[in-house]
């Protein structure tokens, strides 16, 4: 059987035991909370980036909405927003090609 010890959707438990699937569940505390996002924000891009597919998108969007509601990222999208109407967004498709 595998091993896991990580943040799952709230509703996970209850399809698990909808499935007679044993497992063990704690509350994370908000400093856990933050680290555990930030490793699942990891792993869904990950996966994003190996399929490419719509529902992995939606995954790595579903963990950004939750760093969002962190108080330690509550201004966000405003800084979002400034950083696009200063230096733009991804809009245009640019690819610039270049020395550092």
């Amino acid at each position: 059987m595998e091993k896991y010890n990580k943040l799952v959707r709230d509703k996970i438990p209850d399809i698990l035991d909808g499935k007679g699937v044993p497992y063990e569940k704690r509350i994370a505390t908000p400093e856990e909370y933050k680290i555990e996002l930030i490793k699942k924000l990891e792993e869904e891009s990950k996966e994003f980036s190996e399929a490419g597919s719509s529902e992995e998108l939606a995954d790595v969007i579903e963990v950004i909405d939750a760093l969002k509601k962190l108080p330690d990222y509550a201004g966000v999208e405003e800084l979002r927003k400034k950083k696009s109407e200063e230096r733009g967004a991804f809009d245009l498709r640019i690819i610039l090609k270049g020395e550092k």
